[in-house]
């Protein structure tokens, strides 16, 4: 705190939400002479400007008078925008340091986040992972909700102080009572809901969604109601490898963000996020009055299952085309650009017409083959062209139904997944790729490049399927994790027939 006349200010450090990106922001609060009043500056959203009704009810909770001043607070830079409930806390004990009940020296060292209750109770608020791991960077402390304690202790060597009220957080400053230090939350076993030994018949499709699973490849599956398509998608999570403790924090953060990180508890199971048809362009890829990520961001590292794929709005749809492609989402506002991380496996299904009976003789469709035509082209060629397998899903007969369970199930699969990715592991290397559907450039010529008569079987296949260039590239990526699926070293012609097949043609004109 410094004094200068009769104007004294006190200074506090939070921090703003990029994306997943955390930016200090410091808190400014000076008192002085004139008629009282209670001001925030510094481009706060709505939540920010309400803030000064929390912080009076929660200096009042406290038994202290509001100072009979003209208050002003300044949440530096000016010009960084400011969302959301976390600043209730650092104001409060800015204007306590500028009233001088705290010692504001005491605070320089820690950054602050929290919501006010009327009553100074510290309510949770989306973020707090960021903003520990921030406070780490900048080898500050960390004063959050008792609740995110947990959440906020994952950032490792941080000072962290989880304080119930903001009367408690007094005492621990004053030195009459000490706030024990958090621990970390629980790390959840993976749970695995589904299991491919339901799957009835649908040989080929399995084949592709192991396939797919090895290399995090994209997968359409195409094929008539019940023929068992959502039931497979399900399936995926039980056959994917476990998130590292790396990249478990990574997931972690999109969650802490999004505030869906419940009781600071880190899961080693990867997302599966399946949005409804109906879903808004900002509710898939983030977005809305405040930056959120989307659907496509809490996916990430995991699955984003999209059934009944061409009754999703177009332009929804084209909006996933850039974050499949590079991996990351930019949400454009008009003071900033907020980018969320989104390297996700979609897997999508579809019929394969309106009415989803296309090709059976007993339940023939009137319009075909209009209606198939009409139908699939809700789907733009361009996201096609992004989907490294398509499969058709035939539907599931009575002999099939009577069947016993397959001998192999989602661990035996699961298996040989986990044995191709340690493959790509190794190969890539921590500076490269994750998986194969990841490589490109120098990486796939090394790599994914087949021998002579798996070059020349692809150099005939994409005249006559008239691939794009990118339409290549996935061949390449998709023949390479065949081969890892079978132990080779080397990209053979076997390899490439087989991801050949999983191709979809491009229409002539």
């Amino acid at each position: 705190m410094a004094a200068k006349g009769a104007c004294l200010v006190a200074l506090v450090q939070t921090v703003a939400y990029l994306g997943l990106e955390a930016r200090s922001v410091e808190v400014q609060c000076q008192l002085t002479p004139g008629m009282p009043s209670f001001s925030v500056v510094g481009l706060g959203d709505k939540a920010v400007g309400e803030s000064r009704e929390r912080v009076r009810g929660a200096i009042a909770a406290l038994g202290l008078s509001f100072p009979p001043k003209r208050v002003t607070v300044n949440l530096s830079p000016a010009d960084l925008p400011k969302e959301g409930s976390h600043y209730d806390l650092p104001i409060a004990l800015a204007l306590l340091g500028a009233m001088g009940v705290m010692d504001a020296e005491a605070l320089r060292h820690y950054i602050f986040v929290g919501e006010l209750g009327l009553n100074g109770r510290i309510a949770p608020s989306p973020g707090v992972l960021l903003a520990a791991l921030h406070a780490g960077a900048q080898e500050m402390g960390l004063v959050c909700p008792l609740a995110q304690g947990a959440e906020a202790a994952w950032a490792g060597e941080v000072e962290v102080i989880a304080a119930p009220d903001l009367l408690a957080l007094l005492n621990h400053f004053r030195g009459t009572t000490r706030l024990p230090p958090p621990q970390p939350g629980q790390m959840e076993e993976p749970v695995h809901a589904t299991d491919l030994v339901q799957v009835k018949g649908q040989e080929v499709a399995k084949r592709a969604l192991e396939i797919a699973a090895a290399g995090g490849h994209n997968l359409l599956m195409c094929g008539p109601p019940g023929a068992g398509k959502s039931l497979m998608a399900s399936c995926l999570p039980g056959i994917l490898p476990d998130l590292t403790p790396a990249e478990a924090l990574e997931v972690s953060m999109v969650a802490s963000v999004a505030g869906t990180l419940d009781g600071g508890r880190l899961v080693r199971t990867r997302p599966f996020r399946s949005p409804h048809h109906s879903a808004s362009m900002p509710a898939l890829v983030g977005g809305g009055l405040r930056v959120k990520p989307g659907e496509v961001s809490l996916a990430h590292l995991g699955v984003l299952f999209l059934d009944e794929l061409p009754e999703f709005q177009r332009t929804v749809l084209d909006s996933l085309r850039q974050p499949l492609e590079t991996g990351e989402i930019s949400v454009a506002r008009a003071n900033s650009h907020v980018t969320f991380p989104a390297r996700v496996q979609l897997i999508a299904a579809m019929n394969p017409c309106r009415c989803g009976h296309l090709g059976d003789p007993a339940l023939g469709c009137s319009r075909a083959p209009r209606c198939a035509a009409d139908y699939q082209a809700k789907v733009s060629g361009p996201m096609l062209d992004r989907i490294d397998l398509h499969v058709e899903v035939e539907a599931v007969t009575a002999a099939d139904l009577v069947m016993p369970p397959p001998a192999e199930g989602s661990a035996e699969v699961r298996a040989r997944v986990v044995a191709a990715r340690a493959r790509q592991t190794a190969r890539y290397g921590p500076d490269g790729p994750r998986t194969n559907a990841e490589c490109d450039g120098k990486w796939l010529d090394t790599h994914a490049m087949p021998d002579e008569a798996g070059r020349q079987l692809l150099a005939q296949a994409a005249e006559a399927m008239r691939l794009s260039a990118r339409g290549y590239t996935r061949i390449l990526r998709v023949s390479r994790t065949i081969a890892d699926l079978a132990g080779a070293d080397i990209v053979s012609r076997v390899h490439v027939a087989e991801a050949l097949s999983y191709r979809r043609q491009a229409p002539r004109n």
